[in-house]
């Protein structure tokens, strides 16, 4: 009740204050009128959002919280961030190369010839050699050589890429 009434206090007043300035100006009733309407119906408007949000949730909707997808981790995968890493040192130096991403590239090169051509790499190296080209073979046949300077230049970037190319072609 107290709010009803508190609610009609405003427009209350807000008539009065109409009547006492059409009287006071009489020349400009129809301006003071037009004026008297413009605020009554913002209090009614601001009423009615008051009113409307009021009713609605606060927060997100189900609705809303089910589009959201959850965040994802930005974790790298371990395996990759080895491989990188053996990328990475194996462009600096020979030794790397030969005892870091040798292996990999053996081991990738091995499991892409026997699933995709059933070619052994180190019981068939012949087929093994025409199926990777001479570039990749020389990098990973079995009988390859360590290195004779360990901190000689490694693997160039485009050479490797080849290399990975070959092994994607398979």
């Amino acid at each position: 009740m107290r709010r009803a009434v508190s609610l009609a206090r405003l427009p209350v007043l807000l008539t009065a204050a109409a009547v006492i300035v059409a009287v006071a100006l009489p020349g400009r009733t129809e301006l003071v009128v037009r004026i008297y309407a413009l605020v009554l119906a913002a209090l009614v408007l601001a009423r009615l959002v008051a009113m409307l949000r009021a009713a609605l949730p606060r927060g997100p909707s189900a609705f809303d919280r089910a589009l959201r997808r959850p965040a994802r981790s930005h974790e790298r995968l371990p395996e990759l961030a080895k491989i990188e890493r053996e990328v990475t040192l194996g462009t600096t130096t020979a030794f790397d190369l030969h005892y870091r991403l040798r292996p990999s590239l053996r081991r990738i090169a091995g499991e892409l010839l026997a699933a995709r051509r059933s070619i052994d790499l180190d019981g068939d190296p012949e087929a093994a050699r025409r199926a990777l080209g001479e570039e990749t073979w020389e990098l990973v046949r079995p009988d390859r050589e360590p290195p004779r300077e360990r901190f000689g230049r490694g693997i160039e970037l485009a050479s490797l890429g080849a290399v990975v190319s070959s092994l994607e072609a398979l």
